[in-house]
């Protein structure tokens, strides 16, 4: 799989096959994208917090907001939930300023591996981290910065050209997630 390829399958996917298992093994080479990833003065100060145990799972769950466009929608049912998460954290024993880009270059780089190894993923910002950073007992040196939600797709996400400046994303009556996408001359602004 190219970049290209690997950018056009690597989505926000929200269900997942949950009975479909994450090895440790595949969580820790997707870790290690993040590891290989740039870093702002490359202090890399963010740890992982990986869990593919159903329990563990069960009680980080209620903690994420899933989908905020599809104001119908509470997030995935029981069977589509992730099979696997990845919660990106600050260690504050190394730094208190994090560059906020490393966030954004780590998840899109397990994100990336995640789909060559034929998973899917949503990075989760919506996060009560206060209560979650409780539920996993967390020391104080932690502060949680996102939670990567992983799995075996279980839908389908179309990208597709924006329309009338339209960017939300939604769903149609078969549950297909469609997702605009400026055009490539909107976005570019070429001097020569």
């Amino acid at each position: 799989m190219d970049v290209r390829e690997a950018l056009s399958k690597s989505r926000s996917y929200r269900r997942f096959y949950q009975d479909a298992v994450i090895s440790d093994s595949d969580l820790m080479t997707i870790a290690d994208a993040a590891r290989l990833s740039p870093s702002g003065r490359n202090i890399q100060a963010l740890k992982f917090l990986i869990s593919n145990n159903p329990e563990l799972n069960g009680r980080i769950f209620p903690y994420l907001a899933w989908a905020g466009y599809l104001t119908d929608w509470n997030g995935p049912e029981e069977r589509e939930r992730p099979s696997a998460y990845i919660i990106q954290m600050l260690d504050k024993n190394i730094t208190s300023n994090i560059m906020s880009e490393d966030c954004g270059i780590t998840a899109q780089s397990m994100l990336l591996q995640a789909t060559e190894l034929g998973y899917g993923g949503c990075i989760i910002a919506a996060v009560r981290r206060k209560e979650l950073h409780a539920v996993l007992e967390l020391d104080d040196r932690y502060s949680i910065m996102n939670v990567i939600a992983l799995g075996k797709p279980k839908e389908t996400v179309i990208i597709e050209d924006m329309k009338d400046g339209e960017y939300r994303y939604w769903r149609d009556a078969d549950g297909t997630h469609h997702v605009p996408k400026r055009s490539l001359d909107e976005l570019v602004i070429l001097k020569k």
